[in-house]
């Protein structure tokens, strides 16, 4: 019997690797999927995973992931995190990482699935900067790729652990999302993003929950504080001694402890709570500030940013 003769490109080869492959035992402590859209930072939040320690692979077909799983439980190696950067640019191999997760589940592998997404028309003006074509565009426009891309990512972000809007992050605050989403800690402990934005700019995409303290007096309207933000003390005990703002902020902190139990037994480790006013300068963000500091007093882990500051 003549042997089977070697793959000519890994795509050929993926039957051949996953026969040889045994069935992952599930002591590698942690996976994670990291897809998403096209030009949302896929690649820089790769680049913090591998700063933190993980295994990083990028654009590896869904079913090699097996295989590699299985290299790692099987041998004496010391890699234990593995980051798989998995997305449309597979082409047809994408839609098998739909029957790769439910196969980790049945093996008992603990995976986690991080959606970067961006609004369409962030993504199409970081694609005209780079003067590059949308994977999916074909001979159309780049929005035409977004729509296909939009649409074939649908399912899986819908059952993503973490969404990142990166559309109005810079790169420091991608970095600090993506170090908050995966912080080693108990992986029972949810972890909370407040982020302060402004109504003007529009509603983060990925807010949980949404808060307007647009009912809070302007401290824009006061020549001394306009030109500071809600991190400065000045603002920040201006806006909290407002009449209001304390008392909702003590019974909104109080009123989100059921609905963050209920958010773990439902398994939803990651939430994000957007505190919004009209420019996202003053009273968002110290509000914000506030309430993760009264999240982090009842234990809970917790990253504060501030999306439009520097807009105006």
């Amino acid at each position: 019997m003549t042997s089977e003769p070697n793959p000519l490109t890994v795509p050929q080869g993926i039957p051949i690797v996953e026969a040889t492959a045994h069935n992952p035992s599930g002591n590698v402590s942690e996976v994670l999927i990291v897809t998403g859209m096209s030009g949302a930072g896929r690649s820089k939040a790769a680049e913090v995973l591998e700063d933190l320690g993980w295994y990083v692979i990028d654009n590896l077909p869904p079913k090699m992931l097996l295989p590699l799983v299985d290299m790692m439980t099987h041998s004496n190696s010391t890699i234990n995190r593995l980051a798989a950067v998995v997305d449309v640019r597979g082409r047809e191999f994408f839609n098998d990482l739909y029957e790769v997760l439910q196969r980790f589940k049945s093996y008992n592998i603990t995976f986690r699935i991080m959606f970067l997404d961006a609004s369409d028309e962030a993504l199409v003006r970081r694609f005209e900067q780079v003067r590059r074509p949308h994977p999916l565009q074909g001979d159309g426009r780049i929005l035409d790729g977004i729509t296909i891309e939009r649409s074939l990512l649908a399912g899986m972000r819908n059952r993503s652990d973490y969404v990142i809007d990166t559309s109005e992050l810079n790169v420091h605050d991608l970095a600090r999302q993506v170090r908050g989403a995966v912080a080693e800690d108990s992986h029972d402990q949810i972890r909370i993003n407040v982020v302060s934005f402004g109504f003007k700019y529009g509603i983060p995409l990925d807010a949980d929950h949404v808060v307007d303290m647009r009912f809070l007096k302007n401290p824009y309207w006061i020549d001394e504080l306009r030109h500071l933000t809600g991190r400065d003390e000045p603002v920040s005990d201006y806006v909290l001694g407002l009449p209001g703002a304390k008392v909702f902020i003590e019974r909104y902190v109080d009123a989100l402890e059921p609905v963050l139990a209920g958010y773990t037994n439902e398994e939803k480790r990651y939430v994000t709570l957007a505190v919004g006013c009209t420019g996202g300068k003053h009273r968002s963000v110290a509000v914000s500030e506030e309430i993760g500091r009264r999240l982090k007093q009842a234990g809970h882990r917790v990253v504060v940013t501030a999306r439009d500051l520097g807009k105006e």
